[in-house]
């Protein structure tokens, strides 16, 4: 399925978010999600069904000092 990462169109396998991350090789603790501007909670990671077409943001927290 096509969507939209980070304003970039892929051909995905994922179904789920968790999924994506998983192909996408990002740890779901690090980052927040986003699909058509609607922020997803990280415990429905694994049951949001993703749709061909959808545009998903990928957030990284990226810790310092």
């Amino acid at each position: 399925m096509k969507v939209k990462v980070n304003g970039s169109e892929m051909d995905v396998k994922a179904k789920t978010i968790a999924e994506l991350l998983q192909e996408l090789e990002i740890n779901p603790q690090r980052v927040v999600v986003e699909v058509n501007l609607e922020i997803i909670k990280r415990e429905r990671f694994s049951d949001y069904k993703i749709k061909d077409g959808d545009s998903i943001e990928i957030v990284n927290f990226v810790g310092g000092g």
